[in-house]
C-alpha cells in the first residue's frame, strides 16, 4: 500500500470529510481531539480496527509535549525502585516493538553509563537493578532487541567517556535504551493513519462539543484556523487526548466530570558534540530526579528539570535559571565544564501530570500507574498521563474504553502494523552506498536520511530526479537537503515556516541562530508549493524571526513569569483562538 502524502490539499479533503459527517450515514465512529503522540496513536489504532476516524489538532502536529520530550524510548528504570514490575515490562515491550518492528528507522539504540561512587555495595545494588531491567525485557517472548548491561571499570570509563571527571566515579554500569525524534514519530503515525483511511486536519480547533439534552456528546464544533470557517462534526464517540489541555477540553462538554491534570515544565539544552568527549550517554541522580546526557546526532542533549507550571500552556520556555541548573548539574561530573556560550539551543515542554482520582460523576478504568482512561459523560472518553514509549498501549486502552463491549469483536492490531518507512528498511540500508554515490550524498547524509525517512527515502530521490537542485544541502543549514524542505510540504503537511523549523526539522534548537540564517532559502522552496504571494512570504519570515528573537530574550529572564511575558510578545502566524466555553 502506497503511503499517503499529507499536503494542504489532503488537509482540505479531510476537512470536507469531517464536514460531511453531519449527513446521515456519514458520521464518524471516532473523533480524536489532539495531535500529539497519544492522539495520533489513537487515530491509527481506531482506523486499523475498521472504524471511520477523524483527528483534529489546534496547532501543527506534535506542537505540544510530543515535540518537547527527552526523546527517549525507555522502560523507566525509576519504576523498579517503586517495585512496579508490570509497568516496566510493559514499557520495555513497547520499546523493543518500536526498535525491531514498528519504527526501526526512527527509533535507535543508545547506551548509558550509570556512574558508581562506591566500589562494592553500590555496584552490586545498581547492577542487580539493571540486571532485572534486562530480565524484564527478555521475557516478552521476542528476540532481544538490545545488548545486555555490562560493568565498566574506571579504566573503561576513561575510554568510553574521557570527559567524565576522574573523581566523579570509580566505575559504572552500562545499559541500553533507545532514542527517537519525537515530532517525526508523531507525523509518521499521522501519515500511517491517513494511509489506512483516517481524516486528519491540523490547525483545526475544537471550540465546542455537541450534546443531547441528556448530556451525551455527539460530536464537536471545529474551526479551521487557516480560514476561520466553523462547522459541525458528528461522531459516535469523541476521544479527548489533549495532554495539558485535558481539563479545558473537558469543559467544552459542559460537564463537571473528567480527569485532573497539572502541568510540570521540563527543559533541555543542546550543545555541540565536541564540547564533551564521550561515546555513550550518562544518567545522573540529582536531588530532584535524574539528569540525562544524551548523544544526539551532532550534539548532546542534556536535561531535564521538573517545576510546576501554572502559566500559558502553548509556549513554555527555558529561563536563565533553568539553563544554569542543567549546566551546573552536568558540570558536577564533567572534566571540561560547560558554560552558557556552549549552549546552541534549548526547548521546554510541559508534562501532563495526572492527579489522583477523578472528578465527581466520572466513570473510569485505572489502566496503569502512568495513564488513566475515563468518561466524564456518555459519548466522551478522556485519556491523560502516560509517556511517549507507551503511546500504543495508551491508544489501545482509549479505543477499547470508547468502544466498550464492541471492543472484543474488533481488537487492536497495531502491535503488528509497521509505521510508514519501516517496511523495506533493511533493503534500503544495503542500497545506501549506491544511492549516496548516485546523488553525491555522504555516508553521514545517508544515515541522516534513512533515520528520518526510512524506506520513504525513495520519495525524496524521486523529487531530486525531477529537480536536481533539491539534492543540494541548504546553504544556511547544510545538515539538511533542500529536498527535505520540499518534502515537508508535499508529503508531511507543513503549512508554515514554523512547522518546518520546529517539527519537520530541528533547526530551531540545532543552530545558534535558530535557523534564521536559512529562512530565506527555506521560504523560497515553500513559496511555489504552497502558492504564497510576496506578502505571505514576508509575513511568514517576519513571524518566525519574531519568534526566534522572543525565545532568545526569554532565555535571559530569571523566572517563568518574566520569560512568558517576553515570549508572548511574538505574534502567531495563525493565531490560536481562545477556547469558547459558554
Amino acid at each position: 500500500m502506497k503511503t499517503a502524502a499529507l499536503t494542504a490539499q489532503t488537509r482540505t479533503s479531510a476537512l470536507e470529510a469531517l464536514r460531511a459527517s453531519t449527513t446521515t450515514g456519514h458520521e464518524l465512529d471516532i473523533l480524536v481531539i489532539g495531535g500529539g503522540v497519544t492522539g495520533a496513536g489513537i487515530a491509527l489504532d481506531a482506523v486499523t480496527r475498521g472504524l471511520k476516524v477523524g483527528i483534529v489538532e489546534g496547532q501543527d502536529w506534535s506542537s505540544g509535549t510530543s515535540s518537547r520530550s527527552s526523546k527517549l524510548v525507555h522502560g523507566g528504570l525509576r519504576y523498579l525502585q517503586m517495585l512496579d514490575f508490570h509497568l516496566v515490562r510493559e514499557a520495555l515491550t513497547e520499546r523493543d516493538l518500536l526498535l525491531t518492528e514498528l519504527a526501526p528507522h526512527l527509533v535507535r539504540p543508545v547506551s548509558f553509563l550509570y556512574p558508581l561512587e562506591h566500589r562494592v555495595w553500590e555496584r552490586a545494588y545498581v547492577g542487580a537493578g539493571i540486571a532485572l531491567y534486562d530480565t524484564l525485557a527478555s521475557i516478552n517472548g521476542r528476540r532481544r532487541a538490545l545488548p545486555l548491561h555490562s560493568h565498566v571499570t574506571r579504566h573503561g570509563l576513561e575510554k568510553l567517556f574521557p570527559d567524565l571527571r576522574h573523581e566523579a566515579a570509580i566505575g559504572a554500569v552500562r545499559y541500553w535504551d533507545a532514542s527517537v525524534d519525537d515530532a517525526r514519530l508523531v507525523s509518521t503515525l499521522i501519515r500511517t493513519a491517513v494511509t489506512f483511511g483516517a481524516s486528519a486536519a491540523s490547525r483545526t480547533q475544537v471550540v465546542a462539543m455537541s450534546t443531547t439534552e441528556g448530556g451525551t456528546v455527539t460530536g464537536a464544533t471545529v474551526e479551521d484556523l487557516e480560514s476561520g470557517d466553523r462547522f459541525e462534526v458528528r461522531a459516535r464517540q469523541v476521544i479527548n487526548a489533549t495532554g495539558v489541555w485535558t481539563e479545558e477540553t473537558e469543559a467544552l462538554a459542559k460537564t463537571e466530570g473528567g480527569l485532573r491534570v497539572l502541568a510540570s515544565k521540563g527543559i533541555h539544552i543542546v550543545v555541540p558534540r565536541d564540547c564533551i568527549a564521550g561515546e555513550t550517554g550518562l544518567i545522573l541522580q540529582t536531588e530532584k530526579s535524574v539528569l540525562f546526557v544524551i548523544p544526539w546526532s551532532r550534539y548532546w542533549v542534556i536535561g531535564t528539570t521538573d517545576t510546576p507550571w501554572k502559566l500559558e500552556l502553548t509556549h513554555p520556555v527555558a529561563t536563565s535559571a533553568d539553563i544554569d541548573y542543567v549546566i551546573d548539574h552536568a558540570n558536577a561530573v564533567l572534566a571540561r565544564p560547560l558554560s552558557r556560550k556552549d549552549v546552541i539551543g534549548t526547548w521546554a515542554g510541559l508534562r501532563p501530570l495526572l492527579q489522583p482520582g477523578t472528578k465527581e460523576g466520572t466513570s473510569s478504568a485505572k489502566v496503569s500507574r502512568e495513564h488513566t482512561v475515563a468518561s466524564p459523560t456518555p459519548g466522551l472518553t478522556v485519556i491523560a498521563g502516560g509517556k511517549l514509549t507507551t503511546y500504543r498501549v495508551m491508544a489501545k486502552d482509549a479505543v477499547d474504553f470508547a468502544l466498550g463491549g464492541r471492543a472484543h469483536s474488533v481488537p487492536s492490531i497495531t502491535q503488528s502494523i509497521p509505521l510508514a518507512g519501516a517496511e523495506g528498511l533493511r533493503v534500503l540500508q544495503r542500497q545506501a552506498p549506491t544511492i549516496g554515490r548516485r546523488y553525491g550524498w555522504s555516508r553521514a547524509m545517508m544515515d541522516h536520511l534513512l533515520h528520518r525517512y526510512g524506506s520513504l527515502i525513495n520519495e525524496l530521490t524521486e523529487s531530486v530526479d525531477v529537480d536536481p537542485n533539491l539534492g543540494r544541502a541548504l546553504a544556511g543549514a547544510p545538515a539538511y537537503l533542500r529536498a527535505e524542505i520540499a518534502y515537508a510540504v508535499t508529503h508531511e503537511g507543513a503549512l508554515h515556516l514554523d512547522d518546518v523549523l520546529m517539527h519537520r526539522t530541528r533547526l530551531n534548537y540545532e543552530q545558534l541562530d535558530r535557523g534564521v540564517g536559512a529562512l530565506e532559502e527555506i521560504a523560497d522552496i515553500m513559496v511555489p508549493l504552497l502558492g504564497w504571494d510576496d506578502a505571505t512570504r514576508t509575513r511568514e519570515i517576519a513571524a518566525y524571526r519574531d519568534r526566534a528573537e522572543a525565545e532568545a530574550k526569554a532565555e535571559l529572564q530569571t523566572d517563568d513569569e518574566s520569560a512568558e511575558k517576553v515570549r508572548l510578545q511574538a505574534a502567531e502566524i495563525a493565531p490560536l483562538r481562545e477556547l469558547e466555553i459558554s
